[in-house]
């Protein structure tokens, strides 16, 4: 074999060996998108139904519930499921709130939402909390005296 002819035949295997290498190389970078299903149940939002509570203001507070089982009228479900990404656990959170005469008699956790982290303090923090009110940018329209038919 000359060297011409084994330079032609590595110009043919250059481009399938660059190939293979993108394809082996990309194979683990799949988008794997964020699947969020049912009510989103905040720790502060649970806490707030409470007993004696109308099923109207139940659903004020937590949304139309996720299972409401013809059979059982008196028990409405709400059933929350994150799954992020690669992860093979979900996180989940199932709330079951009973009523009896459209009131609400007990609230069941079977699995209570996680509660949100605290924010890192940035330092921008006033020392009581209380910040004053943004001035505005605009001065508040006047009525206009000059326009047709105010006469």
């Amino acid at each position: 074999m000359t060297p011409t002819e084994r330079h032609i035949g590595m110009r043919h295997l250059l481009p399938l060996l660059v190939l293979l290498a993108a394809t082996f190389g990309s194979a683990g970078c799949v988008y794997r998108p964020n699947i969020q299903q049912g009510n989103l149940l905040e720790a502060e939002d649970v806490d707030q139904v409470t007993v004696g509570m109308t099923r109207s203001q139940v659903r004020y507070v937590l949304g139309t519930p996720m299972v409401s089982d013809p059979f059982h009228p008196d028990r409405w479900d709400y059933v929350y499921s994150l799954k992020v990404g690669r992860t093979r656990k979900a996180d989940t959170a199932h709330l079951v709130v009973h009523f009896a005469d459209d009131k609400v008699t007990r609230v069941e956790r079977l699995e209570a939402p996680r509660p949100k982290p605290a924010p890192k303090p940035t330092g921008d923090e006033k020392k009581d909390g209380a910040e004053p009110p943004p001035e505005p940018s605009e001065p508040p329209p006047q009525p206009d005296a000059s326009r047709p038919g105010s006469g």
